[in-house]
């Protein structure tokens, strides 16, 4: 994990090594003034000249300024250090992420990733602000404290050796019980983090059934939970606080009582008053190293957990990869299906699809149609390799889908997925995700054909007009032929629409499959609908049923021999029928 993290730092090793640097020196000053102090005060005692009282003040001046200034760098290198290195392990992830596969994606919950990215990227940013600053200060101030302890207390330094086994013994105690109690607090932080994120995008069907008290319960329930599993973790880290001042106090009363009774006792022989002052500074430095080390301990303990939780996003391989030699042409739009099973994961118990066999030339225009969960549009994402099958051979262009470059086979395939996202922006922004060059013009041809620029012209700032996240701005309808014109943009040799005209009415559907067949006539165009009157023009449709092709047609001879195919359309064109009557 360690390794993993540390490969985030980057252009911050500097700052990360003069940190370190810079609190060593800071330390080292604390710890040598008090023993100046000790000498001032005994040649005070001994009447010393006013040019030596002089002397002790310069030199203590200058350290303590010395030691300010070693401390503000060591705050701001170790400030410069510990953001960028937080930078540098969110944009790793967020790089690795977008190398994932949908299969990847589907292993971890988004809520999770936003977890990861924010809440533990935090607590991983503070550990390594510890690590670098707090860390190594506690324990030098500790060796060099101890050290000029027996300089300047001899035999009463012992006492420090008494009391540091009791706090190590506590640490490890603490650390041991909350560990487990942090790992179940991050598992639940997102599943909070997932109910939150579905009450929002579902905010209009909250509304629409009044069930906002319901979803509230359920969000303080799941608050409650988190809650109680961090006061638990909590209390049981509180236990160090006590446990420290419980040493302090022995120490301290130990020195006072001791010390005391030795000056008085041996008339200042064995121990002097200037050693004695030096000896209580060293006492409070030591404790407070103690308590600096219980801190960091505290927050590694809540760090460990979140920077397993990183190391997990960024150590993820993808499931799918570039081939040694890809293949960077595709010669045309033709598809195949050998013999294709396939399921989403390994571990699943049945196959999604199974027995695929389909010849598609390159240009024809495929309907698809069958009940939900049909698995119509896991079919499809076997094609941009989106996924890969499980068993079996796709085909694009007459070459198997794995020996392509990826990137060059997504171009080359275009999908107007069933979900249609649009991003904050633009309406020419979002247009030119298909083809980050197109002209003004080009944008203005795709939105005609999608019959997107009925709309488009209505609006005041015509394809200005800012897109709010998700397109939450727009009807649904208006959305889908804004995502079609993105695709068209791509100029593709496969052109997929998944159920990406449901939101539109007929007539309008009617014509862009109309204006598709004139725009792209080289184009192979796979239609993915619920509605028959959407792929009765196709030169061949496909009837899926059970994961499997049940049947495949003309309109006219689907209706005549298939018996699924002629329920649906009977259905759908009852009342029509009726009408006529």
């Amino acid at each position: 994990m360690i390794k993993v993290l540390a490969k985030s730092i980057r252009e911050y090793k500097k700052t990360s090594i003069l940190t370190p640097i810079f609190v060593s020196l800071e330390v080292l000053l604390e710890c040598v003034i008090p023993f100046v102090i000790a000498q001032l005060v005994n040649a005070i005692k001994n009447d010393v000249s006013m040019e030596l009282l002089l002397r002790y003040g310069t030199i203590l001046v200058v350290m303590a300024l010395l030691s300010l200034l070693f401390g503000a760098l060591a705050g701001s290198t170790c400030a410069t250090a510990s953001s960028g290195f937080a930078k540098n392990l969110r944009k790793d992830m967020y790089a690795r992420i977008q190398t994932y596969s949908f299969e990847n994606i589907d292993k971890f919950l988004v809520s999770s990733l936003v977890t990861r990215m924010t809440t533990d990227v935090t607590n991983v940013q503070q550990a390594y602000m510890m690590i670098i600053r707090i860390a190594i200060r506690a324990p030098l101030m500790l060796v060099f404290a101890f050290v000029m302890a027996f300089v300047m207390g001899g035999r009463m330094a012992w006492i420090f050796l008494v009391v540091v086994p009791i706090l190590a013994i506590g640490l490890i105690a603490v650390i041991y019980k909350t560990i487990p109690l942090f790992r179940k607090v991050f598992r639940k932080y997102d599943k909070l983090n997932e109910s939150i994120q579905e009450n929002i995008k579902a905010i209009r069907v909250v509304k629409s059934f009044v069930r906002e008290d319901h979803e509230q319960k359920k969000f303080n329930a799941a608050a409650e939970d988190v809650c109680r599993d961090f006061t638990r973790a909590e209390r049981i880290l509180a236990i160090n606080n006590p446990l420290m001042q419980f040493c302090m106090y022995v120490v301290m009363a130990f020195v006072l009582s001791f010390g005391s009774y030795t000056i008085i006792t041996s008339r200042g022989v064995d121990l002097d008053v200037g050693q004695f002052s030096s000896l209580l500074t060293y006492s409070f430095m030591i404790l407070s190293s103690l308590m600096m080390v219980s801190m960091v301990f505290v927050m590694i303990t809540m760090a460990a957990e979140s920077g397993k939780r990183i190391a997990a996003i960024l150590t993820e391989e993808s499931t799918l990869h570039n081939p040694e030699n890809p293949v960077y042409d595709m010669k045309d739009g033709s598809i195949s299906f050998q013999n294709v099973s396939f399921k989403y994961s390994e571990a699943a118990e049945r196959m999604v699809l199974s027995d695929i066999n389909l010849e598609i030339r390159s240009g024809e225009t495929v309907g698809i149609i069958g009940g939900t969960g049909s698995s119509k549009s896991s079919l499809i994402q076997l094609i941009p390799r989106l996924y890969d099958a499980t068993e079996g051979v796709v085909k694009v262009g007459g070459r198997d889908v794995r020996e392509y470059d990826l990137e060059t086979l997504r171009n080359q395939v275009a999908v107007v997925l069933q979900k249609n996202v649009l991003f904050s922006g633009t309406i020419k922004e979002n247009l030119r995700w298909g083809n980050k060059e197109a002209t003004d013009a080009q944008l203005i041809q795709a939105c005609r054909i999608a019959c997107a620029d009925e709309f488009i012209d209505t609006f005041p700032d015509g394809y200005d007009t800012h897109i709010e996240q998700g397109g939450t701005n727009v009807s649904g309808g208006q959305k889908q032929r804004l995502c079609i014109a993105r695709a068209l943009l791509k100029n593709p040799k496969i052109l997929i629409l998944d159920d990406s005209t449901s939101a539109v009415d007929t007539k309008t559907d009617a014509k862009i499959r109309s204006a598709l067949r004139t725009y792209m006539p080289e184009t192979t165009k796979i239609i993915i609908a619920q509605r028959t009157a959407s792929v009765e023009d196709a030169d061949k449709i496909l009837v899926m049923g059970g994961g499997k092709i049940q049947a495949v047609g003309t309109h006219k001879e689907l209706l005549a021999s298939n018996e699924i195919y002629r329920e649906i359309y009977t259905s759908q064109n009852k009342k029509g029928d009726e009408d006529e009557e």
